[in-house]
């Protein structure tokens, strides 16, 4: 795999450099040898985070992490790849989707059973129209982190999310 480190407020350091190959490297058994890493180190407000970014045919895998370490944060990052490329597979040999980024190996490895994606309630409500504010508001009232509504100047089904920083995001459909 090629890695791409940069670092934001924070120097990347041979060892943090090693111990970012090492741990992601561990991936390396999923992937052919030309598949791109970007992995990205920031240091805010006391917590050190890790954003790994591997973009594969057709989707990306990512994953961040933030804890008060940042060898932490690697460890804790490397295991949610993991999880998340173990329910790709899944998808992959489901669906029969082109799998050029991955290794030959990591396609015919025994797939987990127990990892199936499976809906177990599904809801059914009335999408009023309102604008974004409005929503966030709603969002709030109910305690939720998003809520889906018609948005009144655009007449389209929105979404509106809480961030972990605590400021909102809204995701409007492009078709």
């Amino acid at each position: 795999m090629r890695y791409t480190i940069t670092g934001r407020n924070v120097d990347v350091t041979p060892g943090l450099r090693s111990a970012i190959e090492e741990k992601i490297g561990k991936l390396d058994r999923y992937f052919n040898p030309d598949t791109e890493v970007i992995v990205t180190l920031s240091v805010q407000k006391g917590k050190q985070k890790i954003e790994v970014t591997i973009p594969v045919k057709g989707n990306i895998i990512r994953a961040e992490e933030s804890s008060s370490d940042m060898y932490v944060s690697i460890d804790l990052v490397e295991e949610i790849i993991e999880r998340q490329l173990k329910k790709y597979k899944r998808k992959l040999i489901d669906k029969k989707q082109s799998a050029q980024s991955f290794s030959e190996l990591f396609l015919t490895e025994e797939a987990a059973v127990d990892e199936e994606i499976q809906i177990v309630k599904t809801k059914r409500f009335a999408i009023k129209p309102m604008d974004p504010e409005e929503a966030c508001v709603q969002m709030e009232l109910l305690g939720h982190n998003f809520y889906v509504f018609l948005n009144a100047e655009t007449e389209e089904v929105n979404v509106v999310y809480k961030r972990k920083n605590g400021t909102y995001g809204l995701i409007e459909p492009e078709f």
